[in-house]
């Protein structure tokens, strides 16, 4: 009886053992089944994208074939431009020559009618000017007749003036003998005043002797006045504006200036016997008040003269007793057509006087007057 069940056992393990083979096998060829259906499937995939890629390749090149294509038509586009080009700016350069040309012709044709104007405006004025002169003409003409009636009036009246002037002229002969006489001795009393008068002009001529002596010693050195023969500088360089405090920079200049004018002055014998005064006068303009402007002059003038004093020339030749400073205001500006120039009344003027200047003055208005 056991015997029989391990039989049933034993057939039952291999029956089932032989069932789950079996399933293994199915699984096993289905998933053989599975793997081929896939790679069966990616190889078509793979196909259908290698003849994408293929027809993509031939795409390309056929655009690629396109664009040379292309490209080629482009260059022959730009070689075709820049030919128009050159050609366009040719014309252009045509175009404003003869712009240039029409121009030029405009304002000939301008100039043209601006002198027929002229012309026309002339042949008027002629005919203007020949009615007028017609017409004086005839009013000529006219007096004309009238005057040669009074003419005969005035050739009857003459002859009875001219029998009387015979009468006259008998008397006038003796009268002129009678002044010869008188006029021998005139002549020899003028003749004596004009040696006296030429004398006395040499005396008061002294002045412009000197001013000639000094342009000879100075030559182009400095830059004198020619009636007066002073020295003039700018207020502008010596002071600024307002200011009565010589400027440190113009010294020098004003040193240099000074020493040459002065030397001339002290050590020329032509000039050194006449010398009197050396006036060092101070000017403005007109801008302010009459007392403001003289206090500001004289303060200059005196500012100079203090400087020029301390220099070596002044004690050499001792100038001292000889340096007067003058304060001008505005009585001496200087005037140009009239008008007040400002900045040339503006100045300091370094001027000489001689000795009995004002008598000689005096004697020459009197001469003058004579």
């Amino acid at each position: 009886m056991f015997r029989k069940k391990s039989t049933d056992e034993g057939s039952n393990f291999w029956i089932s053992y032989a069932d789950l083979m079996a399933g293994l096998l199915f699984v096993f060829i289905l998933l053989i089944g599975a793997i081929v259906s896939k790679s069966i499937i990616l190889k078509s995939n793979l196909d259908d994208k290698e003849d994408r890629l293929t027809m993509l390749s031939e795409t390309l090149s056929h655009k690629e074939t396109i664009l040379d294509e292309l490209s080629r038509d482009l260059a022959k586009n730009k070689t075709l431009l820049s030919n128009t080009q050159a050609s366009l700016d040719e014309k252009i350069k045509t175009l404003k020559l003869r712009e240039d040309e029409i121009r030029k012709l405009n304002r000939m044709l301008l100039e043209t009618n601006t002198q027929k104007d002229l012309l026309n405006k002339k042949i008027t004025l002629i005919q203007n000017l020949l009615q007028e002169t017609n017409s004086t003409l005839k009013r000529h003409r006219k007096e004309l007749k009238e005057y040669k009636g009074k003419v005969l009036v005035l050739s009857n009246q003459l002859s009875d003036v001219r029998s009387s002037m015979k009468e006259k002229d008998i008397k006038m002969l003796q009268l002129l003998n009678a002044l010869d006489e008188k006029e021998t001795k005139y002549d020899m009393l003028i003749a004596k005043l004009q040696k006296q008068k030429a004398q006395i002009k040499s005396l008061t001529g002294i002045k412009l002797k000197v001013i000639a002596a000094l342009k000879e010693e100075l030559g182009e050195k400095i830059n004198i006045d020619k009636k007066s023969g002073s020295l003039r500088l700018a207020s502008n360089i010596l002071f600024d504006k307002g200011s009565d405090v010589l400027k440190e920079e113009a010294k020098e200049e004003l040193k240099k200036a000074f020493e040459e004018y002065i030397g001339a002055l002290v050590t020329n014998p032509k000039i050194k016997p006449h010398l009197d005064k050396i006036i060092i006068e101070g000017h403005t303009d007109s801008d302010g008040g009459y007392l403001y402007n003289l206090d500001l002059s004289q303060k200059r003038a005196f500012a100079v003269m203090n400087y020029l004093l301390s220099l070596d020339i002044a004690k050499k030749y001792n100038l001292k007793p000889l340096l007067v400073a003058s304060g001008r205001a505005y009585l001496d500006a200087i005037k140009v057509n009239g008008l007040e120039d400002k900045d040339a009344s503006r100045r300091i003027e370094i001027k000489f006087r001689l000795k009995n200047e004002d008598a000689m003055q005096e004697i020459e208005k009197v001469l003058d007057a004579e």
